[in-house]
């Protein structure tokens, strides 16, 4: 059998590209500039993880597919465009992560579940079609390769959604009331560079494990939710 050349982490960084994001696509364009140049700076980290950059609105686009950050030259650019469609990013996802495993065993890889960070400031505009595709993305015997979701929401964003949608309550996370949505993205970012580079970090251990820091100026949805 072949030795395998060792084990990754992809991580999906799902943003939301609708209209109501259009205050804020400086800060949005500065946090994925700060994430690429975090990772790039921690070459050792970034061996271990593999990034790609969704935007989605009425679809799914691929700013940035799985890439190697140590060698990815460009900086992915998000794009304002039409609304909050949550069932066009669950089904891309059941669909892209099996893909994106499947060729990085390929490539020799041995492959930890994957990860999704997924940011929106808005409720879903399709109601509750996203549910099913998004209980068969997450469900480990259906999709084996089932990913960790981390939820943020800001702006319109509800508690009880982003619980919906993270795979464990803890996961869940919701900008503070009053805060200002260009500087909740901004840590965002922050915090999402800082997950990735202590999970890079955790795998060379004994322990591996995947690391989710709360963004500063948010607060776990789920204690939103129990209020």
């Amino acid at each position: 059998m072949a030795e395998t050349k060792g084990v990754l982490l992809p991580a999906y960084v799902v943003a939301d590209e609708s209209g109501s994001m259009a205050p804020y696509q400086r800060e949005l364009g500065d946090g994925v500039a700060s994430l690429c140049e975090g990772l790039r700076a921690e070459p050792m980290v970034a061996a271990k993880l593999r990034l790609a950059v969704l935007g989605f609105s009425d679809d799914v686009q691929v700013r940035l597919a799985v890439a190697d950050m140590r060698t990815e030259t460009t900086v992915p650019r998000l794009v304002i465009r039409g609304v909050t469609n949550y069932r066009a990013v669950f089904e891309d996802l059941l669909q892209r992560i099996p893909g994106d495993v499947k060729w990085l065993r390929g490539e020799g890889y041995r492959v930890h579940r994957p990860v999704v960070f997924l940011l929106s400031d808005g409720q879903p505009t399709d109601g509750s079609s996203w549910h099913a595709p998004h209980a068969e993305l997450t469900d480990r015997d259906r999709t084996p390769t089932a990913p960790n979701i981390i939820a943020c929401g800001l702006g319109d964003a509800r508690a009880q959604t982003m619980v919906d949608v993270a795979t464990r309550p803890e996961f869940a996370f919701l900008a503070k009331s009053g805060t200002d949505i260009g500087r909740a993205i901004s840590e965002f970012f922050h915090s999402l560079t800082m997950s990735l580079v202590a999970s890079g970090h955790a795998l060379n251990s004994a322990n591996p494990q995947l690391v989710v820091n709360r963004p500063d100026q948010f607060t776990m949805a789920i204690d939103e939710v129990g209020r």
